[in-house]
């Protein structure tokens, strides 16, 4: 089996590569606009045709897209986000319309959701902002094209390698630098909102499953921790495994975005039924090695 992922060098890209690698038979192809991967694919510039002659060659069984930006402005949302899933199924079509194409999605196109009340696939999408919104429209683009694709919809992946412009992967850096310094201050917007955290580890096991399981899957499927965590809990479980002997300083107003979507979750059901998955690793689990690892990219 030849698995092409797009991606694979970014932080869901490095576990998605690293959990299909273990598949027997296997045969894991790098793409992407970093150095170190085997085909150069830039999914915000590339022509589908051009893109076109880069499936034919590598003649993928499955290709999974873990391309996608988090920060910028809307315009370098849309191309990536948005533009570049169109592109990549426009391409597979003419060059292997037989592959399956496993997108990964957000959870942030769901948009606010209402407390105790995990949201299911059929859920309407109301995204709040120019991220959401990006994700979505590239959904729409995959689940409209007639590919054999799924699109996973992921909630807010830590864990090991968590990257710096993450919120995990700010307050592990911060808390670094704080040391056990116990006049250190951290000084964090409002921390109220309630998120569903879900372990990169398994983000990457769902993708695994989602590009081996025989048979159609169903157009989109929510990965998740299927639980909805107060951001405050993450930021103090981090902060009791950094040691932190200061104070954690929280400010009224935060990001627009947490304002408006103050409560987060995903009910993870129908990934249980298609896929036969579930979360192998708790939070704590997904903080533990968050600190332990190296550091954020």
């Amino acid at each position: 089996m030849r698995i092409l992922v797009l991606g694979r060098t970014g932080y869901l890209g490095t576990h998605v590569a690293a959990g299909l690698r273990a598949v027997p038979g296997a045969q894991v192809l790098g793409g992407g606009r970093s150095a170190g991967v085997e085909h150069h694919v830039d999914l915000a510039t590339v022509r589908p045709g051009q893109l076109a002659k880069t499936l034919a060659a590598v003649a993928p069984d499955t290709v999974v897209n873990c391309a996608g930006a988090t920060g910028g402005d809307a315009v370098a949302l849309a191309e990536v986000n948005a533009r570049g899933p169109a592109v990549l199924c426009a391409a597979l079509r003419d060059a292997a319309p037989a592959a399956r194409l496993v997108h990964l999605g957000s959870a942030a196109e769901y948009g606010p959701g209402a407390p105790d009340a995990p949201v299911t696939e059929s859920a309407p999408t109301s995204p709040v902002g120019p991220y959401g919104a990006t994700k979505l429209a590239g959904t729409a683009a995959v689940t409209a094209a007639g590919l054999d694709a799924v699109v996973l919809r992921v909630g807010n992946p830590v864990g090991p390698g968590a990257p710096a412009a993450s919120l995990p992967g700010r307050i592990t850096g911060m808390l670094r630098e704080a040391g056990p310094d116990a006049a250190a201050v951290l000084r964090l917007g409002d921390l109220s909102a309630f998120r569903d955290f879900v372990d990169v580890r398994d983000v990457a096991g769902a993708v695994v499953l989602a590009a081996t399981v025989p048979g159609p899957l169903p157009p989109v499927l929510n990965i998740g921790g299927g639980r909805a965590v107060p951001v405050r809990e993450l930021v103090h479980a981090l902060a009791g495994r950094a040691g932190f002997r200061g104070r954690i300083e929280e400010s009224t107003t935060g990001s627009v975005r947490s304002a408006k979507v103050s409560w987060q979750c995903s009910d993870i059901s129908a990934a249980g039924r298609a896929l036969g998955w579930r979360p192998a690793h708790t939070l704590d689990d997904a903080l533990t090695a968050l600190w332990e690892s190296d550091g954020v990219r």
